[in-house]
């Protein structure tokens, strides 16, 4: 039996990570180059990432939109159609597409097209040729971050959900002062568990407390005899 060693090890629990909420963690490849498309596909295959390829910007561009969208963008910087960096500003301009992680393959150098490609909207960046250890640990971060927003939209969304169930009395509430009803926007008078039915998320269980027992109960009861 082959005894893992701690590569392995960080190896298979990155596998298993890499499986988000019963599905793979999707990753969109865009590069003009076959020879890279093709090796990047297999590798992250190989990590158990479901992949998606395009040709060039416009392709890449075409899968966001109408395909399901990916969690992360590897994308080359110079392909036909659009380049890399003007894909980022369309992505995150775009609120579907926004929360997007992307990172752009480059082999261009150099500070200050690292700092172009940052602020056109890219996450990261990698050189090409590219080096498989680092390939790997820059879409980790990219999951990480991927999953830690997935996590907060839900958060939101249980929160919206539960302030849209949430209904409060407010302001005043016209009562009449003998038989209790309450007017309601509607200019109709309703009973008052009616009302607070309505506009709470209370629930009524009707009982007799001892007062109206004895004041009203007891005699009919004593009539009855």
């Amino acid at each position: 039996m082959r005894v893992l060693n701690a590569n392995d090890y960080r190896a298979h629990l990155n596998l298993e990570a890499n499986v988000r909420g019963g599905r793979k963690v999707k990753v969109l490849v865009a590069d003009d180059d076959g020879v890279t498309r093709c090796l990047l596909e297999s590798t992250l295959k190989s990590w158990e990432y479901e992949v998606c390829v395009a040709t060039d910007g416009a392709d890449a561009l075409r899968l966001m939109e109408n395909g399901p969208r990916p969690d992360i963008a590897l994308l080359d910087w110079v392909m036909p159609e659009k380049d890399g960096p003007e894909i980022c500003r369309i992505i995150r301009s775009k609120p579907q597409t926004a929360t997007v992680y992307i990172i752009l393959l480059t082999g261009l150098g150099g500070r200050q097209n690292i700092i172009q490609g940052l602020e056109a909207g890219a996450d990261d960046y990698i050189t090409k040729p590219f080096d498989r250890e680092e390939l790997h640990a820059r879409l980790e971060v990219g999951r990480r971050i991927v999953e830690l927003q997935s996590s907060l939209a839900e958060r939101v969304q249980q929160l919206e959900d539960a302030l849209a169930r949430v209904k409060q009395l407010q302001g005043l509430v016209p009562i009449c002062s003998y038989c209790k009803k309450i007017r309601n926007d509607r200019n109709y008078w309703q009973r008052l568990e009616s009302y607070l039915g309505d506009h709470s998320e209370a629930q009524f269980s009707h009982g007799i407390c001892p007062e109206c027992f004895d004041k009203i109960v007891k005699p009919e009861l004593d009539n009855l005899e």
